[in-house]
């Protein structure tokens, strides 16, 4: 309680994500979080529209970097912190302040999409309670997590500060990144997925090739023009992007309990986990390249206990780059699951980047399954 009892003025603040476009559905506008609430106490002040420099936008920002830089240095009574930050995108109308509707932007200052890890940063200013207009020293990060967690635990309880540092005032979450890495979950299986599932992963009805999509996803990594995987609205001026990484992994479902054979086969004689991809694949289907769900309905038929639900097998997506274009990872996913249920081949996915046209791609996936999982700065931050 203390620490909530410090006063502290919030002067700018800016996010990470450059493919905040990801974070979004629809026509909503690109993902922007910033460190307010949306009803904060009187000894928190509010931030006002100019104290936001939404900035993770990728809408061709990148020529207002330094003059941001610069703005943020000239606030020479503040401390800029580097903020990063956890939340479930499930209830959120967007990532910009809107009209009427809880976005990321209202509540700490993404329509569907979730993250694991964003990064903003923030100046603060920390102004003595007890003589109005003088500038005590910056609070300890530590002091600042805990606080902004107390405010933001009130309300919802679907967004986390993990993580704070003091960082140089030019320093800016989004133009000194050096890469973000965005995952995306799929559920392969004919069963409707689980309720607990429901907003976290896209459910694929059918079954999955994902040597195909392993063969899609080298054709779009590297250096290339991506001007095929680009929505609508982007702003950024160059659609030339570097794809570092783009993999399909199978992993273990989220939502993962183990059968009475299952927990024998996985456990150690002291206690630690063994993975072991034959037991998860003697209850979720045959583990072949092309998954099956025969062994699934084999069991089903013969007297399956009841009340049991057959697992879905758990994809994920990597997308690994400096930057990406506005919903270009959403594109690229929606273009594998056409690759691995076989409406498109491996050649369909050259002609495709080689068209450079936005109406080229298959339709994109929905935000939910989106996670963005890091974004890396210099090892000195």
């Amino acid at each position: 309680k203390p620490l909530l009892a410090i006063p502290y003025a919030t002067r700018a603040m800016s996010a990470a994500s450059s493919d905040s476009a990801e974070i979004a559905t629809g026509s909503k506008r690109p993902f922007d979080p910033s460190l307010a609430d949306p009803s904060p106490p009187s000894k928190l002040q509010r931030f006002s529209q100019s104290d936001i420099s939404p900035a993770d936008a990728d809408s061709g920002g990148e020529a207002g970097a330094e003059s941001e830089a610069m703005a943020g240095a000239r606030l020479s009574r503040t401390q800029r912190y580097l903020v990063a930050v956890e939340y479930d995108g499930t209830r959120f109308s967007g990532s910009q302040q809107q009209p009427n509707q809880r976005t990321v932007v209202g509540v700490l200052k993404d329509a569907g999409v979730h993250a694991l890890s964003n990064v903003c940063h923030v100046d603060v200013e920390r102004i003595s309670k007890r003589k109005p207009g003088e500038v005590l020293p910056p609070h300890d990060p530590e002091v600042v997590k805990c606080a902004v967690n107390h405010f933001l635990h009130k309300n919802e309880g679907d967004i986390m500060v993990t993580d704070v540092r003091c960082v140089a005032p030019d320093f800016h979450a989004r133009y000194k990144a050096l890469e973000r890495t965005y995952h995306y979950r799929l559920l392969s299986g004919p069963e409707r997925p689980s309720i607990f599932e429901k907003n976290s992963a896209w459910h694929i009805p059918e079954d999955l090739n994902i040597q195909a999509m392993k063969k899609a996803c080298n054709i779009l990594v590297g250096h290339h023009d991506f001007s095929s995987f680009r929505a609508f609205g982007c702003q950024a001026k160059s659609p030339v992007r570097t794809l570092d990484e783009l993999t399909v992994t199978e992993v273990f479902p989220v939502m993962f309990f183990p059968s009475s054979l299952e927990r024998s086969e996985m456990e150690s004689p002291d206690g630690s986990l063994v993975y072991s991809r034959a037991s998860l694949m003697g209850s979720s289907g045959e583990g072949s390249d092309v998954s099956s769900t025969t062994s699934g309905k084999s069991v089903c038929e013969n007297g399956q206990e009841f009340g049991k639900r057959l697992r879905h097998r758990c994809f994920v997506v990597t997308a690994r780059a400096q930057s990406f274009l506005y919903h270009q990872v959403r594109l690229m996913v929606g273009l594998l699951k056409a690759v691995g249920i076989g409406d498109l081949t491996t050649a369909d996915v050259e002609r495709i980047l080689d068209a450079k046209t936005m109406t080229a791609a298959p339709p994109m996936a929905p935000a939910y399954g989106l996670y963005l999982d890091n974004v890396k700065y210099d090892p000195i931050v």
